[in-house]
Protein backbone atom coordinates (compact mmCIF):
# COMPACT_ATOMS: atom_id res chain seq x y z
CA UNK A 1 0.00 0.00 0.00
CA UNK A 2 1.09 3.42 -0.55
CA UNK A 3 1.83 6.42 1.88
CA UNK A 4 -0.74 7.86 0.98
CA UNK A 5 -3.42 4.85 0.89
CA UNK A 6 -1.97 4.00 4.09
CA UNK A 7 -2.25 7.61 5.87
CA UNK A 8 -6.02 8.37 4.52
CA UNK A 9 -7.75 5.25 5.17
CA UNK A 10 -10.31 4.82 7.35
CA UNK A 11 -12.85 2.03 9.19
CA UNK A 12 -16.59 2.65 8.99
CA UNK A 13 -18.13 3.01 12.16
CA UNK A 14 -20.88 0.18 12.75
CA UNK A 15 -24.23 1.72 12.83
CA UNK A 16 -25.26 2.54 16.46
CA UNK A 17 -28.14 4.31 15.23
CA UNK A 18 -29.81 6.89 12.20
CA UNK A 19 -27.65 9.30 12.91
CA UNK A 20 -24.24 7.20 13.12
CA UNK A 21 -24.69 5.16 9.67
CA UNK A 22 -22.17 7.21 7.54
CA UNK A 23 -19.17 7.88 10.02
CA UNK A 24 -15.43 6.72 9.46
CA UNK A 25 -12.77 6.83 11.61
CA UNK A 26 -8.85 7.14 10.82
CA UNK A 27 -5.93 9.45 11.69
CA UNK A 28 -4.49 12.27 10.48
CA UNK A 29 -0.62 11.60 10.09
CA UNK A 30 2.00 14.57 10.37
CA UNK A 31 3.70 13.56 7.71
CA UNK A 32 1.97 15.45 5.04
CA UNK A 33 2.28 18.78 7.70
CA UNK A 34 3.14 22.52 6.12
CA UNK A 35 5.07 23.69 9.34
CA UNK A 36 2.92 22.32 12.01
CA UNK A 37 -0.15 22.16 10.08
CA UNK A 38 -1.78 19.03 8.24
CA UNK A 39 -1.71 20.08 4.55
CA UNK A 40 -5.26 21.04 3.41
CA UNK A 41 -5.84 18.90 0.43
CA UNK A 42 -4.26 15.92 2.47
CA UNK A 43 -7.47 16.54 4.30
CA UNK A 44 -9.59 16.53 1.64
CA UNK A 45 -8.25 12.71 0.37
CA UNK A 46 -9.40 11.80 4.29
CA UNK A 47 -12.81 12.69 3.42
CA UNK A 48 -12.82 11.45 0.20
CA UNK A 49 -12.20 8.06 1.09
CA UNK A 50 -15.27 8.32 2.80
CA UNK A 51 -17.38 9.92 0.32
CA UNK A 52 -16.24 7.57 -2.37
CA UNK A 53 -17.97 4.88 -0.67
CA UNK A 54 -21.24 6.24 -0.85
CA UNK A 55 -21.47 6.87 -4.13
CA UNK A 56 -19.76 3.76 -5.88
CA UNK A 57 -20.92 3.88 -8.96
CA UNK A 58 -18.95 7.02 -9.16
CA UNK A 59 -15.76 6.98 -8.86
CA UNK A 60 -14.00 9.92 -9.52
CA UNK A 61 -14.35 13.76 -7.82
CA UNK A 62 -15.18 16.13 -10.45
CA UNK A 63 -15.76 18.86 -8.33
CA UNK A 64 -15.22 19.58 -4.68
CA UNK A 65 -15.36 23.10 -2.99
CA UNK A 66 -13.84 23.00 0.77
CA UNK A 67 -14.63 25.58 3.56
CA UNK A 68 -11.65 25.24 5.81
CA UNK A 69 -12.55 26.16 9.56
CA UNK A 70 -9.76 25.28 11.73
CA UNK A 71 -6.84 23.67 11.10
CA UNK A 72 -6.04 19.86 11.62
CA UNK A 73 -4.31 18.49 14.02
CA UNK A 74 -1.48 16.27 12.91
CA UNK A 75 -1.01 12.37 14.67
CA UNK A 76 -4.27 12.53 15.67
CA UNK A 77 -7.34 10.36 15.44
CA UNK A 78 -10.39 11.96 13.61
CA UNK A 79 -14.06 11.26 12.19
CA UNK A 80 -15.49 12.22 9.21
CA UNK A 81 -18.80 12.24 8.41
CA UNK A 82 -20.34 11.53 5.18
CA UNK A 83 -23.65 12.11 3.68
CA UNK A 84 -25.10 11.52 0.44
CA UNK A 85 -27.53 14.31 -0.94
CA UNK A 86 -28.76 13.29 -4.48
CA UNK A 87 -27.75 10.53 -6.71
CA UNK A 88 -28.38 10.12 -10.48
CA UNK A 89 -27.42 8.83 -13.90
CA UNK A 90 -24.08 11.01 -14.34
CA UNK A 91 -23.37 12.64 -10.85
CA UNK A 92 -23.46 12.52 -7.61
CA UNK A 93 -23.87 15.54 -4.58
CA UNK A 94 -22.27 14.16 -1.37
CA UNK A 95 -21.13 16.28 1.62
CA UNK A 96 -18.32 15.55 4.26
CA UNK A 97 -17.13 16.79 7.52
CA UNK A 98 -13.92 16.07 9.17
CA UNK A 99 -13.91 16.85 12.69
CA UNK A 100 -10.89 16.43 15.36
CA UNK A 101 -10.91 16.75 19.29
CA UNK A 102 -14.59 17.57 18.99
CA UNK A 103 -14.35 20.49 16.63
CA UNK A 104 -15.05 21.01 12.51
CA UNK A 105 -11.92 21.21 11.29
CA UNK A 106 -13.49 21.22 7.55
CA UNK A 107 -16.80 21.01 5.33
CA UNK A 108 -16.80 19.51 1.91
CA UNK A 109 -19.23 19.83 -0.97
CA UNK A 110 -18.34 17.61 -3.54
CA UNK A 111 -19.52 15.97 -7.02
CA UNK A 112 -18.72 12.55 -8.08
CA UNK A 113 -19.06 10.93 -11.50
CA UNK A 114 -17.22 9.04 -13.83
CA UNK A 115 -14.46 10.74 -15.78
CA UNK A 116 -14.30 7.10 -17.96
CA UNK A 117 -17.47 8.38 -19.46
CA UNK A 118 -16.50 10.64 -22.38
CA UNK A 119 -19.37 11.52 -24.41
CA UNK A 120 -18.63 12.51 -27.78
CA UNK A 121 -18.39 16.62 -27.83
CA UNK A 122 -16.40 19.43 -28.78
CA UNK A 123 -12.97 20.17 -26.96
CA UNK A 124 -12.25 23.48 -25.84
CA UNK A 125 -9.07 23.58 -23.69
CA UNK A 126 -6.01 25.30 -21.75
CA UNK A 127 -2.44 24.19 -23.16
CA UNK A 128 -0.15 23.44 -20.93
CA UNK A 129 2.73 25.79 -20.36
CA UNK A 130 6.50 25.38 -21.64
CA UNK A 131 8.82 24.88 -18.42
CA UNK A 132 12.27 22.67 -18.25
CA UNK A 133 12.11 18.78 -17.49
CA UNK A 134 11.68 17.62 -14.30
CA UNK A 135 15.66 16.80 -14.51
CA UNK A 136 16.24 20.20 -14.89
CA UNK A 137 14.09 21.74 -12.06
CA UNK A 138 14.90 22.68 -8.79
CA UNK A 139 13.55 20.70 -5.67
CA UNK A 140 10.85 22.85 -3.66
CA UNK A 141 12.67 23.98 -0.30
CA UNK A 142 10.67 25.07 3.31
CA UNK A 143 13.69 27.14 3.40
CA UNK A 144 12.98 29.02 0.77
CA UNK A 145 9.38 29.41 2.26
CA UNK A 146 10.41 29.85 5.66
CA UNK A 147 8.80 26.97 7.09
CA UNK A 148 9.22 23.26 7.34
CA UNK A 149 7.87 20.79 4.61
CA UNK A 150 7.19 17.25 5.92
CA UNK A 151 4.96 17.04 2.98
CA UNK A 152 8.51 16.83 1.06
CA UNK A 153 8.79 13.15 1.94
CA UNK A 154 5.67 12.28 0.78
CA UNK A 155 5.75 13.89 -2.37
CA UNK A 156 8.20 15.90 -5.04
CA UNK A 157 7.63 18.72 -5.90
CA UNK A 158 10.32 20.22 -8.95
CA UNK A 159 9.75 23.94 -9.60
CA UNK A 160 10.68 25.92 -12.62
CA UNK A 161 14.28 26.69 -11.66
CA UNK A 162 13.70 30.47 -12.40
CA UNK A 163 11.13 30.80 -10.07
CA UNK A 164 13.07 28.22 -7.07
CA UNK A 165 14.49 31.48 -4.97
CA UNK A 166 12.24 32.87 -2.88
CA UNK A 167 10.96 36.52 -4.70
CA UNK A 168 12.90 34.96 -7.65
CA UNK A 169 10.00 34.95 -10.69
CA UNK A 170 9.13 38.80 -10.05
CA UNK A 171 5.57 38.09 -9.73
CA UNK A 172 3.00 36.16 -8.01
CA UNK A 173 3.48 32.58 -10.10
CA UNK A 174 4.94 29.62 -9.22
CA UNK A 175 5.04 26.43 -11.49
CA UNK A 176 6.97 23.11 -11.38
CA UNK A 177 6.57 19.28 -11.60
CA UNK A 178 4.88 17.08 -8.99
CA UNK A 179 4.62 13.29 -8.35
CA UNK A 180 4.32 11.11 -5.03
CA UNK A 181 7.64 9.92 -4.12
CA UNK A 182 6.62 6.11 -3.38
CA UNK A 183 6.25 5.66 -7.05
CA UNK A 184 2.37 5.64 -6.40
CA UNK A 185 0.80 6.43 -9.90
CA UNK A 186 -1.76 10.09 -9.69
CA UNK A 187 -5.23 9.53 -10.38
CA UNK A 188 -8.33 11.39 -10.06
CA UNK A 189 -8.49 11.45 -6.42
CA UNK A 190 -5.11 12.71 -5.86
CA UNK A 191 -5.26 15.57 -7.93
CA UNK A 192 -6.91 17.35 -5.03
CA UNK A 193 -4.07 17.32 -3.02
CA UNK A 194 -1.83 17.91 -5.88
CA UNK A 195 -3.95 21.16 -6.31
CA UNK A 196 -2.57 22.12 -3.16
CA UNK A 197 0.44 20.90 -2.61
CA UNK A 198 2.59 24.06 -4.12
CA UNK A 199 4.33 26.82 -3.25
CA UNK A 200 1.66 29.56 -2.93
CA UNK A 201 2.12 31.61 -5.97
CA UNK A 202 2.76 35.05 -3.89
CA UNK A 203 5.73 33.01 -2.83
CA UNK A 204 7.51 33.91 -6.40
CA UNK A 205 6.69 37.74 -5.58
CA UNK A 206 6.63 38.43 -1.96
CA UNK A 207 9.25 35.34 -0.83
CA UNK A 208 9.72 34.31 2.56
CA UNK A 209 5.64 34.23 3.14
CA UNK A 210 5.66 31.01 5.48
CA UNK A 211 2.62 29.42 6.01
CA UNK A 212 -0.34 30.65 3.54
CA UNK A 213 -3.19 28.88 5.38
CA UNK A 214 -6.42 28.32 2.74
CA UNK A 215 -10.03 29.74 3.42
CA UNK A 216 -11.51 27.78 0.59
CA UNK A 217 -10.30 25.87 -2.04
CA UNK A 218 -12.49 24.65 -5.48
CA UNK A 219 -11.06 22.17 -7.48
CA UNK A 220 -12.45 20.72 -10.83
CA UNK A 221 -10.96 17.39 -11.86
CA UNK A 222 -11.25 17.39 -15.94
CA UNK A 223 -9.73 14.01 -16.85
CA UNK A 224 -7.90 10.99 -15.21
CA UNK A 225 -4.53 11.63 -15.47
CA UNK A 226 -1.99 9.72 -17.95
CA UNK A 227 1.15 8.09 -15.47
CA UNK A 228 3.79 10.15 -14.97
CA UNK A 229 4.63 13.85 -13.53
CA UNK A 230 2.30 16.01 -13.01
CA UNK A 231 2.48 19.80 -14.16
CA UNK A 232 1.35 22.59 -12.56
CA UNK A 233 1.20 26.27 -12.75
CA UNK A 234 -0.10 28.98 -9.99
CA UNK A 235 -0.83 32.40 -10.18
CA UNK A 236 -2.46 35.46 -8.55
CA UNK A 237 -3.67 38.57 -9.79
CA UNK A 238 -5.76 39.65 -6.63
CA UNK A 239 -3.72 40.09 -3.15
CA UNK A 240 -5.23 42.57 -0.83
CA UNK A 241 -6.05 42.89 2.77
CA UNK A 242 -3.54 40.23 3.76
CA UNK A 243 -6.09 37.91 1.48
CA UNK A 244 -5.10 36.27 -2.17
CA UNK A 245 -6.77 34.94 -4.85
CA UNK A 246 -4.97 31.94 -6.47
CA UNK A 247 -6.08 30.56 -9.98
CA UNK A 248 -4.18 26.93 -10.73
CA UNK A 249 -4.50 24.56 -13.76
CA UNK A 250 -2.25 20.77 -13.56
CA UNK A 251 -1.60 18.84 -16.64
CA UNK A 252 -0.29 14.63 -17.48
CA UNK A 253 2.67 13.79 -18.68
CA UNK A 254 0.72 13.82 -22.54
CA UNK A 255 -0.19 17.44 -22.04
CA UNK A 256 -3.63 17.05 -21.29
CA UNK A 257 -5.59 19.40 -18.64
CA UNK A 258 -6.41 17.10 -15.91
CA UNK A 259 -8.10 19.72 -13.07
CA UNK A 260 -8.19 23.53 -12.19
CA UNK A 261 -8.26 25.25 -9.07
CA UNK A 262 -9.59 28.35 -7.54
CA UNK A 263 -8.99 29.42 -3.42
CA UNK A 264 -8.84 32.46 -1.29
CA UNK A 265 -6.13 32.01 1.31
CA UNK A 266 -4.63 34.48 4.08
CA UNK A 267 -1.29 36.03 3.51
CA UNK A 268 0.11 36.65 6.92
CA UNK A 269 2.62 39.35 7.82
CA UNK A 270 6.16 38.13 9.43
CA UNK A 271 7.48 39.17 12.09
Amino acid sequence: MSQYDAETTLSRRPAGSSDERNVWEGRVSGAWNIGENPNGGYLIAIVQRALSELAPQHPDPLTLTVHYLRPGVPESPCEVHGELLRSGRTLSTLRGTLLQEGKIRLEVLAGFGDLGMRPAAPDLTLAAPTIPPPERCVRRSGDEQGVALPLLDRVDVLLHPDQAKAGSAGKAEVSGWIRFVDGRDADAASLVLFADAYPPSVFGLLGLVGWVPTLELTVHVRRRPARGWILGRFTTTDLADGRMVEDGALWDSEGHLVAQSRQIALVIARD
